[in-house]
């Protein structure tokens, strides 16, 4: 077509413009067509579909109950993790009531690779603000054997229940200050306890019992290594770390001292993996870098297992209202949905020439279409 244009005519432009032709100002689409607009949703967080997952979602049956909306909301991911916790006010409810433990068990027992988490309170009244000096005896108590009798009891009914694999999250948290079953008063009875229960609960026929000894993130009142009782009667090294002091940044989570990099080190020493009892949200609100953080850590350090607190303030599928950028975050790092494929086209996808050669059309012409120079290229399109 281009040979019946050597007057350059006007109309003759206009034949250019309109024809078979592809014409467009210089330089435009010299790289071809871009590509479609980039999409503001969650980044994915790879690789977590092989570290094994649940939620707190309540203490009793319906926790258990509630694990099938999990799984909904997850589209179809599997939580293989259940965990509660056993009531700390009276030593009858420490011992394990077969009522409270026993759907706990029938959700263990139906699925091969599941797991029961179960977090035992060392002290009754463990929650109701006992001074030191009355800890420091409790502790004395419990090295010298006065409570061994409640943890043998604890261990025949998880044996008898079906559930003798259970992981025991047995005085977490005992570097902070709120729990009857803290460290700090008396670091030296408090290991020699721990002692006793984990002796105690093992010498009970048919046990497969693990025990967790899980500090929270940072010193607390006490470096969480000087509560350590030993290898011998530990087998995870768990941690719960919520979005709160110590520390502004995730960064400051990782690097504090005891912090998740001294916990990961820790372990490594020791011969021991890792858990994560409790994680989630906390002071600071919907904070979805601390939610995609959390779960790169646990893809780049897995833990035996670990378990987010889903419940308000913290959680994000009960609580995914008032968290909804965190939720996001969580559902797409973890549901077992595919992402959508992009459409197909109706035809095969065409990409523009580049330019074949490019007409100076000089200033009156290039005036009048708003373009000096356009490039001309061949369509090889019907």
């Amino acid at each position: 077509m281009f040979h019946r244009c050597r007057g350059f005519a006007l109309a003759c432009v206009g034949a250019l413009i309109a024809g078979a032709l592809a014409v467009g100002p210089a330089g435009a689409g010299d790289a071809g067509p871009a590509g479609p607009p980039a999409t503001g949703g969650p980044v994915r967080v790879p690789g977590l579909a092989g570290v094994p997952m649940g939620a707190f979602l309540g203490s009793g049956p319906e926790g258990v109950a509630r694990m099938n909306g999990l799984r909904a909301w997850l589209g179809g991911t599997q939580p293989r993790v259940g965990r509660t916790y056993l009531p700390g006010d009276l030593w009858s409810n420490i011992e394990g009531q077969p009522p409270f433990l026993r759907a706990w068990a029938d959700w263990r027992r139906a699925g091969h690779d599941r797991l029961f988490v179960l977090n035992v309170p060392m002290q009754e009244r463990n929650e109701a603000g006992v001074p030191d000096e009355e800890v420091r005896e409790l502790l004395g108590q419990g090295a010298r054997g006065d409570f061994d009798h409640h943890f043998r009891t604890l261990a025949e009914r998880l044996v008898a229940l079906g559930v003798p694999d259970t992981v025991l999250v047995l005085g977490w948290e005992m570097n902070g200050v709120t729990y009857t079953h803290r460290c700090a008063p008396d670091p030296t009875a408090w290991k020699t306890y721990w002692k006793r229960i984990v002796t105690t609960m093992r010498a009970v026929p048919g046990q497969k019992f693990r025990f967790d000894f899980a500090p929270s993130r940072g010193q607390d009142a006490i470096g969480w290594t000087e509560c350590y009782p030993g290898d011998d009667v530990v087998d995870i090294i768990g941690m719960d770390s919520y979005d709160q002091p110590p520390g502004h940044t995730f960064d400051d989570h990782i690097h504090q001292p005891f912090g998740l990099k001294a916990q990961v080190e820790f372990a490594a020493r020791h011969g021991k993996p890792t858990s994560y009892p409790e994680w989630g949200l906390f002071r600071n609100g919907d904070n979805p870098e601390y939610m995609r953080r959390m779960l790169e850590w646990i893809r780049a350090h897995p833990p035996l297992y670990h378990t987010i607190t889903d419940y308000c303030p913290h959680g994000v599928w009960q609580c995914r209202h008032r968290n909804p950028d965190s939720a996001r975050v969580f559902r797409a790092s973890l549901s077992s949905l595919p992402s959508a494929p992009p459409p197909r086209p109706e035809h095969p996808p065409f990409r523009e020439p580049r330019c074949w050669f490019r007409l100076d059309l000089g200033d009156w012409i290039g005036a009048w279409i708003g373009h000096r120079t356009i490039c001309v290229r061949f369509s090889l399109r019907d």
